[in-house]
């Protein structure tokens, strides 16, 4: 394994086997399958998307938008309220794909009636318990005026309603995560029917978090899944209860550049520039920024939670070990660490990524 420098390795064979069991669960739901792409960011997975049926995708950003229309994504969902100083771009896509846009104020609708060139879907952003952005879902009449400002305009349709129920990150075990889902879709479907008591009619449910995704099997409530971070996971979803070790498919190759005896410390070219700055706690409130494991052929061994990434730096990545893993790894050695968020790693290093 020729690898010089911190490099994104991804094991194929858990990538598809996390894709097939999404997929299967929507499948058996009845529903659609949109999963969001920023978390791999790769026309290659893409394609392995592609190749199991795969049509409509979500996405963060225009720029992710573009990247991915570009190479024949036609159904596109960006799943970020609407920058409206981006409008040009927006017609730009918009004569590339069937674009999916978010909205969550009446300026911003009226906006975009003003300045499209051509029909576009809108998904109402709605705020199920997460508090990040979002219209709260018990403010059913700023939302049924916002419905009726969509429908008033010749270049908006109303698609549905949209959540991202991101405070499942902070739930642990199967239990939370289940509740929080159930609440979720019991807030979104009595939204859903109080609209359509005011004859707001034929709108869809969308979701997407990949901690509830991915302990949930019945998603016959809603009308669409949109995870994401599922297709590599990480020790954060470890964590919380969502996955299992062997799940997780992505890993940050780091050379080891110097080894500290007095204090057990590796030290790797491989840092916050690479991993990010998120971390998980353990029960002593350590934070961790990432299992570190040895390398194997192709591959990484399993996690030993004695070894971890303590602390970043930039380019440097301290590593705390056991002292017979301290002693077993050399200077010029190559170890996996498996990040804390696999999303934020992909982005910093998507081009130095490898396929196993």
């Amino acid at each position: 394994m020729q690898i010089i420098k911190p490099t994104f390795l991804v094991n194929k064979q858990r990538v598809l086997r996390n894709i097939d069991r999404m997929l299967l669960k929507a499948e058996q739901s009845g529903i659609n399958f949109r999963p969001h792409f920023k978390t791999h960011q790769s026309l290659q997975i893409a394609s392995w998307f592609r190749e199991k049926g795969v049509k409509t995708i979500t996405v963060s950003s225009i720029e992710m938008a573009k990247y991915f229309a570009k190479y024949g994504w036609n159904d596109i969902t960006i799943a970020f309220p609407v920058n409206i100083l981006e409008i040009d771009e927006i017609n730009k896509l918009a004569n590339q794909a069937e674009l999916n846009l978010l909205v969550e104020s009446e300026d911003v609708a009226w906006f975009l009636d003003e300045r499209l060139n051509k029909p576009v879907a809108i998904w109402i952003k709605i705020d199920t318990g997460y508090g990040r952005t979002g219209l709260e879902w018990d403010r059913t009449e700023q939302i049924l005026t916002l419905c009726q400002t969509i429908g008033k305009s010749k270049k908006l349709k109303l698609a549905g309603l949209l959540t991202h129920s991101g405070h499942s990150y902070q739930a642990k075990g199967k239990d939370a995560l289940v509740e929080i889902y159930r609440d979720t879709v019991k807030k979104m479907n009595l939204l859903k029917s109080q609209l359509s008591n005011q004859g707001i009619n034929q709108i869809k449910i969308s979701i997407g978090d990949t901690p509830t995704c991915s302990v949930v099997d019945d998603f016959s409530e809603v009308d669409e899944i949109r995870p994401g971070n599922f297709v590599f996971y990480d020790i954060m979803q470890l964590n919380i209860g969502s996955c299992r070790e062997q799940d997780i498919a992505a890993a940050v190759v780091c050379p080891v550049v110097a080894k500290h005896s007095s204090r057990n410390e590796l030290i790797l070219y491989g840092g916050a520039v690479h991993l990010s700055k998120d971390f998980i706690t353990d029960m002593h409130s350590q934070k961790i920024y990432g299992y570190v494991c040895e390398m194997l052929e192709k591959s990484w061994g399993k996690i030993d939670t004695e070894n971890y990434v303590a602390s970043l730096s930039q380019e440097h990545g301290m590593v705390k070990s056991s002292p017979d893993f301290f002693h077993r790894i050399q200077v010029g050695d190559l170890v996996a660490v498996l990040p804390a968020h696999s999303c934020l790693a992909t982005n910093l290093m998507k081009d130095d990524l490898m396929i196993v």
